[in-house]
């Protein structure tokens, strides 16, 4: 597992000073056990008090040593499990982000996220997998080191130093211990792992869809509520959640028994010990001793049980982790060229682009946008609007046709070039939970305070800004808690200003304002778009007379092109859908 590795390794020194103060901490115990055995043992012997002043210190140095060295285990190892988390969540996170398009498209227009496929993240990943792999495998990594590595080594140590007492105070006793650690430490860990293995792969797959059903219907209520399918979504979502109970109610279970038979195990062995002991003539201390310091050496080796259904449960997840990390980048040319400077115009020539299951989003479209032009893109619901600025960006895979980009088709171009020449707002944009000053700068780290005013002035956003109670400063929830659904599309679309790309693409820049608002920002971003060529996906058209060109699309084709006024003038898709707006109005 080389890409986890990479990022553990940095700390394997915190690490294995972990490893080293828990298995300090186990002998310490033992220590403390035998000692203590020893003191009370003989003192029932009434003997010199001299004779007892060793084992007081030595009770003494255990006790505390133990509690200290298991204080230092606990902080160095999860301060290095947590330093590798963030490095290896970062990894995965460049890694999810570098991917190559999936092999679909996320769907039509605002339908992709409920329409049963899911959105998809990098190499046909959906966004629920994608979610999981950010969180909750990742996070495995942390219990394969804590939980499985950490205490087994811990239980080597313990368990081999309870032979030796035992050895030293009767050799007999020490072949005992040596059978019943091997009983509680080698054949229960064993049997939990094949007895609780198909549990764990059921609870381990069973979590996968429930991250993706539930993110179904968390990001998709909306949409699922207006075409009446939340019910069936939710009933979904509660299945997966069912069955992902029941796999875990059969791994308690089996938890439970490993758990009552490590029980048996250790008194099993104690008992052997206390017998072979007096079998072999040792007097009440040497029995004491014995007993004891058996009872504290297997019971150091019962976690490793827990600890084999853990692995069988992490090591998948920690696989899946390592795959998405070792997967190559998306392909790209061996002699890339470089993205031209300034404005770059942008031509489709016999574009089609499918979906999964045979449907077209777009269908032979043949589009030339001179550099620096402002062109509207409009059209019904599912007409293709939004994958056709996806094809542009290189979001999506193209079936048939050729994207071109300053001169070059997308293919000549290094994948990361082409991210950066073509941005903006997409629908399913993020809001993070950090400061609203941060979220900005995700698009220009380097932006001043100066660029960060424009950009929110340009997009209505500044007003916000200083309404907020903290201005910029003001931290926001997680997809944009705490503000409006207004507020939150001006965060997005200043964002989107302040990267200021070659080539910008906005898709529903206005979305969630009141139409007076709409329009007018709508028109200031058409007369005013910036450095680059824009791409405007908009409903609204009352503001279009401000742009260069508008491009009607129909069920994944060009059906109509031309200026605001001229598309008016002719009966057609554009004039019926002009209608439709004033009689909304």
């Amino acid at each position: 597992m080389r890409g986890v590795w990479g990022a553990v390794r940095p700390h394997v020194v915190r690490l294995a000073g972990a490893g080293l103060a828990g298995a300090a901490a186990e002998l310490c115990g033992l220590g403390l056990i035998a000692a203590a055995a020893w003191l009370v043992a003989r003192a029932a012997q009434r003997p010199e008090l001299a004779a007892l002043s060793l084992a007081i210190v030595a009770v003494r140095g255990f006790a505390l040593a133990k509690g200290s060295l298991r204080y230092v285990e606990r902080l160095a190892g999860h301060d290095a499990v947590l330093r590798a988390l963030a490095e290896l969540r970062g990894r995965v996170f460049d890694a999810l982000a570098a991917a190559g398009p999936g092999s679909v498209p996320r769907g039509p227009d605002r339908a992709d996220r409920t329409d049963g496929t899911g959105g998809r993240a990098g190499r046909g990943v959906r966004d629920g997998d994608a979610l999981t792999r950010m969180v909750s495998d990742v996070d495995a990594v942390q219990d394969l080191l804590l939980r499985c590595v950490l205490p087994a080594v811990a239980a080597v140590a313990c368990g081999a130093a309870g032979v030796v007492v035992c050895a030293v105070v009767l050799p007999s006793s020490a072949v005992v211990l040596a059978g019943g650690l091997l009983l509680a430490g080698v054949v229960l860990p064993v049997a939990a792992s094949v007895a609780g293995g198909r549990a764990a792969a059921r609870a381990a797959a069973g979590r996968e869809v429930l991250a993706v059903r539930a993110l179904d219907v968390l990001e998709g209520a909306a949409d699922l509520a207006m075409f009446g399918a939340s019910g069936r979504f939710a009933a979904r979502a509660g299945d997966a959640a069912e069955r992902l109970e029941r796999a875990e109610r059969s791994g308690a279970r089996v938890s439970a028994m490993v758990a009552a038979a490590g029980f048996v195990v250790q008194g099993v062995t104690v008992a052997a010990v206390i017998w072979v002991g007096l079998r072999g003539g040792l007097d009440e201390v040497g029995v004491a001793v014995s007993a004891l310091t058996a009872l504290v050496a297997v019971e150091s080796v019962l976690p490793l049980a827990s600890a084999a259904q853990r692995l069988r449960e992490v090591v998948p997840a920690v696989r899946r982790v390592d795959a998405l990390l070792a997967a190559p980048p998306a392909a790209g040319p061996r002699r890339p060229v470089g993205v031209p400077r300034g404005p770059l115009d942008v031509e489709l020539l016999g574009v089609r682009v499918a979906y999964e299951g045979g449907g077209v989003a777009l269908d032979g479209v043949d589009l030339r946008v001179e550099r620096g032009r402002r062109v509207a893109v409009v059209g019904a619901s599912g007409a293709g609007k939004s994958t056709l600025l996806a094809a542009v960006s290189g979001e999506v895979p193209v079936v048939s046709g050729a994207v071109v980009l300053g001169g070059h088709v997308l293919g000549r171009y290094a994948p990361g070039d082409v991210r950066a020449a073509v941005r903006g707002l997409a629908q399913d944009a993020h809001v993070f939970a950090a400061t609203v000053r941060a979220n900005l700068l995700l698009a220009r780290p380097d932006a001043t305070e100066a660029q960060l005013g424009a950009a929110a002035a340009r997009a209505r956003f500044a007003e916000v800004v200083e309404a907020l109670p903290e201005g910029w400063d003001t931290v926001v929830g997680a997809g944009g808690r705490g503000l409006s659904g207004g507020q939150r599309q001006r965060l997005l679309l200043a964002r989107a200003l302040l990267a200021d790309p070659p080539v910008l693409v906005l898709d529903e820049p206005a979305e969630a304002l009141d139409p007076a608002m709409a329009d007018a920002l709508t028109r200031d971003l058409l007369e005013s778009p910036g450095g680059g060529t824009l791409l405007l996906v908009t409903h609204r058209l009352a503001a279009l007379g401000a742009a260069d060109e508008v491009v009607v699309l129909d069920r994944g084709r060009v059906v109509q092109r031309g200026g605001h006024g001229e598309l008016l003038a002719v009966p057609g898709a554009y004039r019926d859908l002009w209608e439709a707006e004033l009689l909304a109005a």
